[in-house]
């Protein structure tokens, strides 16, 4: 098709939000989840995208995350788990979107508003020869640790934005 696309063809603005969902349901057998925090965007997304300080209290199988190169919305990261395996990240980083890619592992966060809160996501899916296999495997586990992190997630939110921020 050539030309100047049809201006009265109908066109779909998607939040962050939906983005992600659109970008979880191209994956084979993703985790994604979603949750309404009544707390406003900004709260909910600064603490989410402090990759550095609160990403590694939010998954549990994280033990730090450091940016290893910061020039704008495009960011590397080195992720050490848990149990010290180590997979450098290429970050997207921009307001209300967080998108992670590793050699094994695909991640992803976004944040929308909400009339007086926020909606918030998050999806991973494992990139690795025979992933769908593994994901379908770990797909009971994997949401609910997904549920988990958005608890964790909630809790430090409300840690932040307490009065004297203790954390």
């Amino acid at each position: 098709m050539t030309g100047a696309v049809n201006s009265s063809w109908p066109t779909a603005d998607l939040d962050m939000v939906r983005r992600l969902k659109v970008m979880a349901s191209a994956a084979k057998h993703p985790v994604y989840t979603e949750r309404r925090f009544d707390e406003p965007f900004d709260q909910v997304w600064s603490t989410a995208s402090d990759l550095e300080h609160e990403l590694p209290l939010i998954v549990g199988a994280l033990r730090s995350f450091t940016l290893t190169q910061a020039p704008g919305e495009h960011l590397s990261g080195l992720a050490v788990g848990a149990l010290g395996y180590r997979e450098r990240f290429d970050v997207v980083l921009r307001p209300g979107w967080c998108l992670m890619q590793g050699r094994v592992l695909t991640s992803g966060m976004a944040a929308a508003a909400d009339g007086d809160g926020c909606r918030f996501a998050f999806f991973t899916s494992l990139r690795l020869p025979g992933g769908d296999l593994l994901d379908r495997m770990r797909a009971p586990w994997s949401a609910r640790r997904a549920e988990e992190m958005l608890d964790l997630l909630g809790e430090r939110v409300a840690l932040r934005s307490a009065p004297g921020r203790a954390e």
